[in-house]
């Protein structure tokens, strides 16, 4: 990890600290988001599918139809941060599924407009990453 990379870190943990979030818990979070970024890039690119009728997902090869089966990490990530949430009811999470940036945001109150959908405002918020 680079020193810039690290600066970055700890301001984000400190955010987080600053919301009342442990770190623990933030360090929490973080996994959760880096597997949801991986997940969501590994969807973008072709290599996971989800079976619409029973929900499993697969890992498709590329350059061949081959498919298996591989464990939804996405869902157990959610459940991780659903429960996780529950325990800071003022705050909200946003998951952001574009891999090209953080999948994962903490959203103040105020941080999205009364009435607007957190989808046009969630880099208010901070970034878990």
């Amino acid at each position: 990890m680079t020193r810039k990379e690290a600066e970055r870190q700890a301001r984000m943990f400190n955010a987080l600290a600053s919301l009342g979030i442990h770190r623990e818990e933030a360090g929490a979070l973080r996994r959760i988001s880096m597997t949801l970024h991986r997940w969501h890039e590994a969807v973008c690119n072709g290599n996971i599918e989800r079976d619409e009728t029973s929900g499993k997902t697969y890992w498709q090869s590329s350059g061949s139809s081959y498919r298996y089966p591989v464990p939804d990490r996405e869902t157990g990530a959610l459940k991780r941060l659903a429960t996780l949430m529950a325990r800071h009811s003022t705050l909200a999470a946003y998951v952001q599924t574009d891999p090209r940036g953080c999948a994962l945001y903490i959203l103040r109150p105020g941080d999205v407009p009364e009435g607007q959908p957190a989808e046009c405002h969630y880099s208010r918020g901070i970034a878990v990453y």
